[in-house]
């Protein structure tokens, strides 16, 4: 499926706005893609399996809040960073 990734990630897909990745749920996807990209699923969840505050999910433009969202080969994922700071 494409995955629609956020800046503050390019640094660990080389640059790569949108990746291809494999799963059954957002979970699976993460996982994949943090074999392809080492760190990656790290900055999007924390140790205790939980979406990180700053990261928003989107699969075909629905906000997800689990990880345990079911997902289709078809299916597009797009994570968010929101902005912070002050």
């Amino acid at each position: 499926m494409r995955v629609l990734l956020p800046s503050p990630l390019f640094s660990y897909t080389s640059g790569q706005r949108e990746v291809q990745a494999h799963g059954a749920c957002v979970a699976d996807v993460l996982h994949a893609l943090d074999a392809r990209y080492p760190g990656l699923r790290h900055r999007i969840v924390d140790e205790q399996d939980r979406i990180r505050p700053h990261i928003r999910f989107f699969v075909n433009g629905e906000a997800v809040t689990t990880l345990g969202r079911a997902l289709a080969e078809s299916d597009e994922l797009i994570i968010v960073a929101a902005l912070s700071g002050g």
